[in-house]
């Protein structure tokens, strides 16, 4: 795992180092950089930096930027190819010869042999570019579902000023070169208002966009060129097969992956959370172990800091767990400085951190101190269906064939619930309000109703006048909207796996954990993503991922037999922190600053006035805005770290 940066430009060695200063979190092991000869007249070099952090061969053998023998490819990679073995002995049956034992050196060997065909051989989670010597070409990949992120800024040339492109693992090495100007990009705020974050290739920053997920981009002689890679396809669902033979199919799948990427010359251990996808890849990481007990990680929540938040008890839960498989347990009791830590995560995250930042880099932090890498049972609610919301739609068809009738009703009952109870919960009342108001929708504004938080009505309160203006000419549901159209074809629970396969997963999920990891220099793997899970479920029949009301049916029927049952079939917790409580608590002052009716009205984005109005209702309770209030004061202190 390591952090990437390079440039196509004039004189590229003088920006090299401060992009790869700016990562240094990222790998902290080895650092090296690579300049071509000119490519043009104009004398523009292309230059690739690396800081590396060690998990395959550690050895200096292992430096990157990494030449392919004829010096044809030059190589800067961040990741893991988890099946490399396989595929460096088919490469050496080609006739090739390695000198290493990296999966670096096995990826320029693929790259020579097969172009890029070579990428749909690949399975592990990567972002890497390469620079071709003989076409004088760049090229950025990013693995199928963005585990890793990629970002890049295109520069065009203008009178005597020629083109340049810059790409980095983190935005900051872009900007660390000062050859653009940080600015907001008005499109991006809005989608970020609506979701707490902006779907790919968009960014904060209006000059950078990301690599999307299974896409592979060109720079060539000025020009741009996208391409993508994979895709996940449910056009061959398999029916006729029985329950017991896909619980196998799960079961030995989990098994296999776990075991792929376990593959490391380093410490590794796992997060655990007393959930059912974090508890299944320990049982599974048991039986590779050698007889080495695991190491597991798990955060608990303080008692005096749920008085607001309805928070389950991962503690009891992770011990539960560890009774039975006898790990090397660490429980880590979340008591942050969290005044003091936020500006330090939005450094990071680069954009507003949504609040499970803020456990993710405690303990991933922690569990730096004796381990390289970890496994996390992310993205097993994207696979398998395990999402709340995914329940909620389920429910709200029975109102899809007598709309007319129903529908009117459920716009009234949104109406009548009152949005909180001063001094009580207030999340039970705004879940049961957005699913009654979400509910009255249709199939994709429904789904999307589910997942907005300041609506478009609420915006437009919100903006002040100038800022009305700018966003009215945004529709924040594109995106979605497009990749429903490509998965209409398939089965209503599939299509929404895929949009969030394509959006909330890689934006949000996956965007978090890798920063907040990286920021501890800890890498993070994630088996429930690993290409062959993805294609197993794809081909599953749907009413086996939602059974009735069941989430994540057939992966808790596989995991039966290898964890307790009460574990199994235990009520869904999200991997969330008490924001409520530090809203009221640590950070008001904050908030009376960052947010004060002055600091708004100088920002000039939204109307103090409503902001105040916001403010007022959640902290008495009439409302529960607490994460519009937390979205709110993390884009005030992204201005401050990035563009004031």
């Amino acid at each position: 795992m390591c952090g990437i940066a390079g440039i196509v430009g004039i004189e590229p060695g003088r920006f090299i180092g401060p992009m790869l200063e700016s990562v240094e979190h990222r790998g902290r092991d080895d650092e090296g950089t690579w300049v071509s000869e000119a490519i043009d007249s104009y004398g523009r070099r292309a230059c690739l930096g690396h800081r590396r952090l060690a998990i395959i061969d550690t050895s200096p053998g292992g430096h990157e930027p990494m030449l392919s023998p004829d010096g044809r490819y030059v190589l800067t990679f961040n990741g893991e190819i988890y099946n490399y073995r396989e595929l460096r002995e088919q490469l050496r049956a080609l006739g090739h010869k390695f000198r290493t034992d990296s999966d670096a050196e096995v990826l320029l060997a693929a790259i020579s042999e097969w172009g890029w065909d070579a990428v749909g051989h690949l399975n592990g989670m990567f972002a890497f570019a390469v620079w071709d010597n003989h076409e004088r070409t760049l090229t950025l990949v990013r693995d199928h579902v963005g585990i890793k992120p990629l970002y890049y800024s295109f520069i065009p040339g203008h009178n005597d000023a020629q083109p340049t492109f810059l790409f980095g693992s983190e935005i900051k090495s872009i900007l660390a070169t000062g050859l653009i100007k940080p600015e907001l990009n008005p499109e991006a705020l809005h989608q970020f208002l609506t979701f707490l974050w902006s779907p790919d290739p968009n960014t904060l920053f209006a000059n950078v966009k990301t690599v999307p997920p299974a896409h592979l981009l060109q720079f060539h002689a000025g020009e741009i060129k996208l391409t993508q890679w994979w895709d996940v396809s449910f056009d061959k669902i398999e029916e006729g097969k029985n329950e017991a033979y896909w619980r196998e199919r799960v079961l030995d799948t989990l098994e296999r992956v776990v075991k792929m990427e376990m593959v490391a010359d380093v410490p590794l251990g796992s997060f655990l959370s007393g959930g059912i996808d974090s508890s299944g890849i320990v049982a599974m990481m048991e039986r590779h172990s050698n007889g080495r007990r695991i190491s597991t990680y798990t955060v608990g929540i303080e008692s005096e800091d749920l008085r607001y938040d309805i928070i389950p008890d991962d503690v009891r839960w992770a011990r539960r767990v560890n009774e039975q498989l006898q790990t090397d347990y660490h429980e880590i009791m979340l008591k942050p400085s969290v005044a003091d830590l936020l500006p330090k995560l939005v450094y990071h995250m680069e954009e507003p951190p949504i609040d499970m930042a803020i456990p993710s880099y405690l303990v991933s932090r922690a569990a730096r101190e004796t381990l390289t890498v970890m496994l996390s049972g992310m993205g097993g609610d994207e696979v398998f269906a395990g999402y709340p919301r995914q329940m909620a739609m389920k429910i709200a068809s029975v109102f899809d064939p007598v709309p007319n009738l129903l529908r009117p009703l459920m716009k009234t009952v949104a109406g009548a619930l009152p949005g909180g109870l001063p001094g009580r919960l207030t999340a039970p009342l705004r879940n049961a309000k957005k699913f009654a108001r979400s509910a009255a929708l249709d199939f994709e504004d429904r789904y999307l109703g589910y997942g907005t938080y300041f609506t478009n009505d609420t915006k437009r309160r919100l903006y002040s006048d100038e800022w009305r203006s700018i966003t009215s000419e945004y529709d924040p549901y594109a995106t979605h909207r497009a990749y429903f159209a490509r998965a209409s074809a398939a089965a209503p629970l599939n299509q929404l796996l895929y949009v969030d396969l394509k959006t909330f997963l890689p934006c949000l999920n996956l965007l978090t954990t890798d920063k907040t990891s990286m920021a501890a220099n800890l890498e993070v793997r994630v088996p429930f993503l690993n290409r062959e899970m993805i294609d197993l479920a794809a081909r599953m029949p749907p009413r086996l991922k939602l059974h009735g009301l069941k989430r994540k049916y057939v992966l808790k029927r596989a995991l039966e037999s290898v964890l307790p049952k009460d574990v199994v079939w235990r009520k869904k917790a999200g991997f969330g922190a008490p924001i409520r409580s530090w809203l009221r608590g640590a950070l008001r002052p904050m908030i009376g600053d960052l947010l004060s009716e002055d600091a708004v009205k100088r920002r000039g984005i939204f109307r103090p006035k409503e902001v105040n109005r916001i403010l007022d209702a959640n902290f008495s309770g009439r409302e529960d805005y607490n994460l519009h209030v937390f979205q709110l004061l993390g884009l005030e202190l992204w201005h401050r770290t990035f563009l004031d």
